[in-house]
């Protein structure tokens, strides 16, 4: 069974080891409460309410900015931790998208199969909440030939990844 270790014993642990002459600057910063905004006002109302079902009563602020830029067609980039609501920033612009207008399409890349996956899992659960004809593929090497034809005319939100997008998409 593996040991847990305190955050003060691994940067001890780190400053004994060959890594703690490369330490520059150690910092420690208080907790604080999250920066909130409402959800924007085109925001699907099915949309809305499943997401407030699931316990997402408000966005985080920088949810808000991002989805909102998303929906201005704009170029984000979102780097924060992992879990802090980075699929939502464009789940909720894209989903409300195609709800509004069923011959919307999204294109969602990723580096590797296993992040597609969770994404594939997180997509397909909200869609199957909100009852919406929402057809949702995913387009790496392992899908049949016969099929990648369908999915690219017919799904709605297409997954794949940078290798399939030059070679077959």
């Amino acid at each position: 069974m593996a040991t847990k270790l305190t955050v003060d014993e691994v940067l001890a642990r780190l400053e004994r080891g060959s890594l703690g002459a490369n330490i520059t600057a150690e910092r420690e910063f208080e907790q604080s409460a999250g920066d909130f905004a409402p959800y924007p006002d085109w925001t699907h109302p099915k949309l809305r309410e499943v997401l407030q079902q699931r316990g997402f009563q408000r966005l985080y602020e920088h949810q808000a900015l991002a989805a909102e830029l998303a929906r201005q067609r704009k170029d984000v980039v979102i780097v924060t931790p992992t879990a802090s609501g980075k699929t939502l920033c464009y789940n909720l612009p894209v989903l409300t998208a195609i709800l509004e207008q069923p011959e919307t399409r999204a294109l969602y890349l990723f580096p590797t199969k296993a992040l597609s996956q969770d994404q594939m899992h997180e997509v397909h659960s909200l869609i199957a909440a909100i009852g919406a004809p929402i057809k949702t593929f995913t387009y790496d090497g392992d899908t049949p030939d016969d099929a990648r034809r369908a999915i690219r005319s017919q799904g709605h939100i297409v997954v794949s990844n940078p290798d399939m997008l030059h070679a077959g998409v």
